[in-house]
């Protein structure tokens, strides 16, 4: 996994409030983000990217990317990026606001919880709180 994408999660202060969200507004559709612009390294991207989201000052999660593609042409044109309906949890990890989204290198991505040794037990706050206070 090279490169990857992060963008703000707006809306949902958890993890569990975006899958709600999407379960309520999106139930049987394909996860899709919309995005005005088309990442120029759309190829990277696709080749075992992942979207990582950022709640409330904090990237919690991930999901990888299945699909870029532009709709629209011109001034219309929009960017639809199909994502994996896993969402792997994340290490809690601060990050300052941004908009839209940015490139994210894999070496500044945080680790995924399972990899970091953890069950994904320990509920997101608790996790955020002990990550704040240095303490994980």
């Amino acid at each position: 996994m090279g490169l990857n994408l992060i963008k703000l999660c707006v809306g949902c202060d958890t993890v569990e409030a975006l899958v709600e969200w999407h379960d309520a507004h999106r139930a049987g559709q394909p996860w899709i983000l919309h995005t005005r612009q088309t990442p120029k390294r759309a190829a990277e991207l696709i080749d075992g990217g992942s979207v990582y989201r950022v709640f409330k000052g904090v990237v919690l999660c991930r999901q990888r990317i299945l699909a870029i593609d532009t709709v629209g042409g011109g001034q219309d044109a929009r960017c639809h990026i199909a994502l994996d309906p896993e969402i792997v949890l994340t290490q809690p990890t601060p990050r300052r606001a941004f908009q839209g989204w940015r490139y994210l290198e894999a070496k500044d991505a945080p680790d995924d919880l399972a990899t970091a040794g953890a069950d994904g037990a320990l509920p997101q706050a608790l996790a955020g709180k002990l990550r704040e206070l240095g303490a994980w």
